[in-house]
């Protein structure tokens, strides 16, 4: 009976069958993808972005010479 559904449907409205089929894939490939990425492509994530500005380590000397 399904199948004979999706037949009917691939001939006489085939734009919502296979917009239902590739939607359907979307939800696999959110598991599958990364990791097909990682083990045969050699994908690295990049490194963080910092979240700080760095301090210099010594001590920090005012601006001098500019006052109003």
């Amino acid at each position: 009976m399904p199948i004979g559904y999706l037949r009917r449907m691939a001939h006489e409205q085939p734009v919502i069958l296979w917009s239902v089929v590739i939607g359907s894939i979307g939800p696999l490939m959110v598991w599958t993808v990364p990791k097909v990425r990682r083990e045969y492509f050699g994908y690295k994530p990049v490194a963080p972005l910092p979240t700080t500005y760095p301090l210099p380590a010594g001590p920090r000397n005012p601006p001098s010479g500019y006052e109003d």
